[in-house]
């Protein structure tokens, strides 16, 4: 795989990190849909970045908080992978590490800031009516037993 250094933006030469915090409440789970790109228009577990300096709960408190309005209390990691997206000309547009934690929600009502175009509870039953991000949905069925299929 190609970088480009010459182009600004998304194009980054070197990984970033990101965390995402998997929050229930009463039979519930937190979710955002993304209003940028690489998942634009996709569900999925809130979170962003982490900065320099920051511990992947205290990025993960602070991504929720200014992405729902929702405080939580991030814990240990459930899942750790790669997004990897490339343009038409196979050049590395974005690549994350992402470390979703476990966390507890605190307090707040979800609303939509930062760069969700939404953000809200959402019970398991809804899930097969959302675009509900492929990493999300096996995380929330294998890790949490929530939305598994009925077999």
């Amino acid at each position: 795989m190609k970088c480009d250094p010459e182009a600004g933006g998304s194009y980054p030469d070197t990984p970033r990190p990101a965390v995402g915090a998997v929050v229930f409440k009463d039979d519930a789970v937190l979710l955002v849909q993304r209003a940028k790109a690489p998942a634009q228009g996709m569900w999925a577990i809130p979170g962003g970045s982490v900065r320099l300096g920051e511990t992947l709960q205290e990025a993960a408190e602070r991504e929720v908080l200014e992405e729902t309005g929702v405080v939580i209390r991030a814990g240990e990691p459930v899942l750790v992978f790669d997004t990897i997206q490339q343009d038409e000309r196979g050049i590395v547009q974005y690549h994350y590490v992402i470390v979703d934690l476990d966390a507890d929600y605190v307090s707040g009502t979800p609303r939509a800031a930062d760069d969700a175009a939404d953000a809200r509870w959402v019970v398991q039953d809804e899930l097969p009516h959302l675009k509900v991000n492929p990493a999300t949905l096996r995380l929330l069925r294998d890790r949490f037993s929530f939305g598994k299929r009925e077999r």
